[in-house]
């Protein structure tokens, strides 16, 4: 079985993902002490730089793969 997603695709996704975790890690900062929030804000933002990390791996690879194709 064939995934049907190509590399720009998995790149796209990363950045979204990322965005949207870095987000909702400021936002319980705000609300942190006004409410229970059962998800860790240190585990939160670890993900986030994570999935940040590996986009900016994506690009690499792709600049990379540009630069050696000229």
């Amino acid at each position: 079985m064939q995934i049907p997603l190509d590399f720009w695709n998995v790149s796209l996704w990363l950045a979204v993902t990322a965005i949207l975790l870095l987000i909702t890690a400021q936002l319980i900062s705000a609300y942190q002490g006004e409410a229970t929030i059962l998800i860790e804000k240190r585990r939160l933002r670890n993900a986030a730089l994570a999935t940040g990390v590996l986009f900016l791996v994506t690009v690499a690879i792709r600049v990379y793969g540009i630069i050696t194709s000229i």
